[in-house]
């Protein structure tokens, strides 16, 4: 079974993931709900070309943001990344999976990616480039792990509460295709690169909006620009994406008792308020 993963970062001793070659990537991984949301977008990691970054800002909505490749040139500038995308610029690799998914987020959810912006060039004004606060390591977090859910009934809220993971999605499955529970985005971006290597189990980072409201995403975006949510990382909450119905081949009892991956709740902690 293949360890579980929460980015593309490496962690608690945990090696760094790399990304296979564009030509060694089955186009099949991109059927997968958690591309779900990006669909059209997705011709450009199926392509058998990298796009450039003109072709990435042919596809940008007017935001006043533009894709500018990341090269000896521009990292002379000595700004931080964070910063150069406040003044419009987000620098790009060429060929690289985990930027080409960044560029796929800003396309899709671009207010909730300058919302991000923001509060890190805020946290960084404050605290300079040396040290990161606590709410810019779950600003983080959500940038490359990063899912919203909404939920209807308070019950399944609970579930995931207590880490009852048989319940909330084996028991529960037919609440997901309901809609009474329903990933409303996933905006990880590190993410969608590990999900280029099937068989991966993956850990998003959530943040949970209670209720139907018209669009999760922008509330989310709202309470991050005003700095009510992700002031910490304990205000996401893990959430083992193969339970869900529909996203990993084995869904059986004994997949979900799997306690490595879909884990017991921690001794203490305590999950927030959803939105």
């Amino acid at each position: 079974m293949t360890a579980p993963a929460t980015g593309a970062h490496a962690g608690n001793g945990r090696r760094r993931f790399v990304a296979p070659l564009r030509e060694q990537v089955d186009v099949a991984c991109f059927r997968h709900p958690l591309f779900g949301g990006y669909g059209e977008h997705l011709d450009l990691v199926t392509a058998t070309r990298w796009p450039d970054t003109e072709a990435l800002n042919a596809r940008m909505p007017p935001s006043g943001h533009r894709f500018v490749m990341q090269d000896a040139t521009l990292l002379a500038d000595g700004l931080h990344y964070e910063a150069r995308i406040a003044q419009g610029r987000i620098a790009t690799r060429a060929e690289n999976w985990h930027d080409l998914f960044n560029a796929m987020v800003w396309m899709r959810h671009r207010a909730l990616k300058h919302a991000l912006n923001q509060q890190q060039c805020r946290h960084i004004a404050r605290m300079g480039t040396r040290e990161r606060s606590p709410a810019q390591q779950a600003l983080t977090q959500f940038d490359e792990a990063g899912v919203i859910v909404q939920v209807r009934d308070p019950v399944l809220l609970d579930l995931w509460d207590r880490h009852d993971w048989a319940a909330l999605f084996h028991a529960d499955a037919g609440r997901w295709r309901s809609g009474d529970i329903v990933v409303a985005a996933v905006v990880g971006h590190a993410l969608m690169e590990q999900m280029l290597v099937p068989g991966r189990l993956l850990v998003g980072k959530c943040l949970v909006v209670l209720g139907d409201p018209v669009d999760g995403v922008a509330r989310v975006a709202d309470a991050i620009s005003a700095g009510a949510i992700l002031v910490t990382p304990a205000d996401l909450r893990p959430l083992p994406l193969a339970g869900i119905p529909g996203w990993h081949s084995d869904q059986s009892e004994t997949f979900y008792a799997q306690g490595d991956y879909f884990r017991p709740l921690r001794n203490g902690r305590v999950y927030p308020r959803p939105l």
